[in-house]
Protein backbone atom coordinates (compact mmCIF):
# COMPACT_ATOMS: atom_id res chain seq x y z
CA UNK A 1 0.00 0.00 0.00
CA UNK A 2 1.39 3.44 -1.11
CA UNK A 3 1.38 6.18 1.42
CA UNK A 4 -0.14 9.28 0.49
CA UNK A 5 2.61 12.38 0.39
CA UNK A 6 0.96 15.15 1.96
CA UNK A 7 2.19 18.84 1.48
CA UNK A 8 3.18 19.11 5.10
CA UNK A 9 4.87 16.00 5.28
CA UNK A 10 6.79 16.86 2.30
CA UNK A 11 8.02 20.52 3.92
CA UNK A 12 8.70 18.53 7.51
CA UNK A 13 10.77 16.23 5.57
CA UNK A 14 12.45 19.19 3.89
CA UNK A 15 13.69 20.37 6.77
CA UNK A 16 14.85 17.51 8.36
CA UNK A 17 16.74 16.77 5.54
CA UNK A 18 18.20 20.32 5.78
CA UNK A 19 19.24 19.90 9.10
CA UNK A 20 20.05 16.03 8.99
CA UNK A 21 23.30 17.03 11.41
CA UNK A 22 20.84 18.17 14.29
CA UNK A 23 18.68 16.26 16.63
CA UNK A 24 15.52 18.71 16.76
CA UNK A 25 12.28 18.49 19.24
CA UNK A 26 9.14 18.81 17.72
CA UNK A 27 8.31 22.18 18.95
CA UNK A 28 11.69 23.66 17.66
CA UNK A 29 10.38 22.46 14.06
CA UNK A 30 7.28 23.69 14.26
CA UNK A 31 8.03 27.05 15.65
CA UNK A 32 10.77 27.23 13.10
CA UNK A 33 7.92 25.92 9.95
CA UNK A 34 5.79 28.98 11.56
CA UNK A 35 8.80 31.34 11.32
CA UNK A 36 9.41 30.60 7.60
CA UNK A 37 5.92 30.66 6.64
CA UNK A 38 4.74 27.15 6.64
CA UNK A 39 2.90 27.24 9.92
CA UNK A 40 2.36 23.32 10.74
CA UNK A 41 0.27 23.15 14.16
CA UNK A 42 2.33 21.09 16.62
CA UNK A 43 -0.21 18.27 16.98
CA UNK A 44 0.31 17.62 13.07
CA UNK A 45 4.28 18.04 13.33
CA UNK A 46 3.85 15.15 16.12
CA UNK A 47 1.66 12.96 13.82
CA UNK A 48 3.44 13.61 11.04
CA UNK A 49 7.23 12.58 12.98
CA UNK A 50 5.71 9.87 14.30
CA UNK A 51 4.54 8.30 9.93
CA UNK A 52 8.03 9.10 9.46
CA UNK A 53 9.74 7.77 12.65
CA UNK A 54 7.37 4.38 11.30
CA UNK A 55 8.28 4.80 7.56
CA UNK A 56 12.51 4.47 9.12
CA UNK A 57 13.29 8.09 7.15
CA UNK A 58 13.20 9.15 10.83
CA UNK A 59 15.11 8.49 14.19
CA UNK A 60 13.21 9.25 17.28
CA UNK A 61 15.58 9.81 20.65
CA UNK A 62 14.74 9.97 24.07
CA UNK A 63 17.43 11.63 25.79
CA UNK A 64 15.98 11.52 29.29
CA UNK A 65 12.75 11.60 31.18
CA UNK A 66 12.99 15.52 31.54
CA UNK A 67 13.68 15.85 27.74
CA UNK A 68 11.50 16.57 25.04
CA UNK A 69 11.94 13.86 22.49
CA UNK A 70 14.25 14.49 19.40
CA UNK A 71 14.03 13.63 16.07
CA UNK A 72 16.90 13.11 13.04
CA UNK A 73 16.54 12.12 9.28
CA UNK A 74 18.25 9.17 8.74
CA UNK A 75 20.05 9.80 5.54
CA UNK A 76 19.94 7.20 2.37
CA UNK A 77 23.26 5.70 3.48
CA UNK A 78 21.96 5.27 7.24
CA UNK A 79 24.83 7.76 8.50
CA UNK A 80 22.89 7.99 11.84
CA UNK A 81 21.96 4.51 13.09
CA UNK A 82 25.40 3.48 14.06
CA UNK A 83 27.15 5.57 16.45
CA UNK A 84 26.71 6.86 20.06
CA UNK A 85 25.43 10.46 21.89
CA UNK A 86 27.17 12.74 24.14
CA UNK A 87 24.83 15.46 25.97
CA UNK A 88 26.31 18.70 27.21
CA UNK A 89 25.23 19.14 30.82
CA UNK A 90 25.58 23.03 30.25
CA UNK A 91 23.96 24.01 26.92
CA UNK A 92 21.88 21.18 26.51
CA UNK A 93 23.07 20.10 22.79
CA UNK A 94 23.01 16.35 21.43
CA UNK A 95 26.44 15.59 19.60
CA UNK A 96 26.86 12.68 17.37
CA UNK A 97 30.52 10.19 18.62
CA UNK A 98 31.16 8.09 15.73
CA UNK A 99 33.99 6.57 17.88
CA UNK A 100 35.91 3.56 16.74
CA UNK A 101 36.44 2.48 20.51
CA UNK A 102 33.15 2.42 21.17
CA UNK A 103 32.35 0.69 18.48
CA UNK A 104 34.82 -2.19 19.72
CA UNK A 105 33.50 -1.82 23.20
CA UNK A 106 30.13 -2.68 21.63
CA UNK A 107 31.09 -5.72 19.85
CA UNK A 108 33.00 -6.35 22.88
CA UNK A 109 29.80 -6.84 24.19
CA UNK A 110 27.85 -8.47 21.78
CA UNK A 111 30.26 -10.93 21.48
CA UNK A 112 31.76 -11.69 24.88
CA UNK A 113 28.49 -11.24 26.71
CA UNK A 114 25.50 -11.60 24.07
CA UNK A 115 24.69 -7.96 25.34
CA UNK A 116 23.33 -5.84 22.39
CA UNK A 117 24.18 -1.96 22.74
CA UNK A 118 21.30 -0.14 22.01
CA UNK A 119 23.19 2.97 21.10
CA UNK A 120 20.11 5.40 19.99
CA UNK A 121 19.52 5.05 24.27
CA UNK A 122 22.82 5.28 24.86
CA UNK A 123 24.25 8.63 26.05
CA UNK A 124 27.45 10.14 27.50
CA UNK A 125 26.79 13.02 29.77
CA UNK A 126 29.19 15.99 30.32
CA UNK A 127 30.15 19.04 28.85
CA UNK A 128 30.59 19.63 25.40
CA UNK A 129 34.46 21.63 23.82
CA UNK A 130 32.64 24.88 23.24
CA UNK A 131 31.10 25.06 26.60
CA UNK A 132 34.13 23.59 28.38
CA UNK A 133 36.22 26.91 26.76
CA UNK A 134 33.87 29.24 27.54
CA UNK A 135 33.95 28.12 31.53
CA UNK A 136 38.06 27.71 31.35
CA UNK A 137 38.48 31.06 29.83
CA UNK A 138 36.23 32.62 32.60
CA UNK A 139 38.78 31.22 35.12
Amino acid sequence: MQEYKTRQKGILLDYLKDNKDIHLTAGEIASHLREKGSPLGTTTVYRQLDKLVASGLVRKYIVDENSSACYQYITENGDCCEHFHMKCTQCGRLIHMDCSLLKKISEHMEQSHGFLIDNSKTLFYGVCEQCHKVSTAQL
